[in-house]
């Protein structure tokens, strides 16, 4: 395993008790946290109230960073923390649970604030470049009916993608998919969770 010393991990159920992907997060961060008692946690809950990209943030990220203006670096500031965040971590934790086949709109909110070109990528004539590489990601799904990997899943395929496209090629699910239809996934998932940082 390679080493771990900045954690960013992101949660995205709106549920603060109760919550399976929650729950699988925090169990993988604190088995990660007694490998690298010194390893630095950065919390990030995108319930929490991130915006929707409007057209202020869209004129201001094309706008070149030497012109913006004061109000324009203001509409970005966020957007640039979560930039920071990422940049700083080497292990990225993702606790995601699909609602209605897809990841929630708090996540998807996360990306449109990070996936930024010139920022997290670049295009170029061969096609677009991740800057990020050199990361690993966790992500740790839940959903009470969709099945990871299936033809009905557009959270998996859509998040690996995405991390792939800013430069995150090392990435591992864990899931605890179906729950509605077989609880004891739970568990088994959170086995998974404990082993990967074993």
């Amino acid at each position: 395993m390679t080493s771990v010393d900045t954690i960013l991990q992101i949660n995205a159920s709106a549920r603060k008790s109760g919550s399976v992907t929650r729950e699988l997060s925090d169990t993988l961060v604190t088995r990660l946290l007694e490998n690298a008692p010194d390893a630095k946690v950065i919390s990030r809950d995108v319930s929490q109230g991130l915006p929707f990209l409007d057209e202020d943030w869209i004129g201001a990220n094309f706008t070149d960073p030497n012109e913006r203006q004061a109000e324009q670096r203001m509409k970005l500031a966020l957007s640039d923390t979560l930039v920071g965040e990422l940049r700083a971590a080497d292990t990225i934790v993702i606790g995601a649970p699909i609602y209605n086949f897809s990841v929630p709109a708090a996540l998807k909110a996360w990306i449109d604030l990070v996936a930024r070109a010139k920022e997290t990528f670049l295009y170029t004539d061969k096609g677009p470049v991740g800057l990020l590489s050199g990361k690993k990601a966790y992500v740790l799904v839940a959903s009470g009916g969709t099945k990871l990997g299936s033809e009905i899943d557009f959270a998996g395929s859509y998040l690996k993608h995405v991390l792939g496209f800013i430069g995150i090629s090392d990435v591992t699910f864990v899931a605890a998919d179906q729950l509605m239809i077989d609880p004891t996934k739970r568990e088994v998932a959170l086995a998974q969770a404990l082993s990967l940082a074993a």
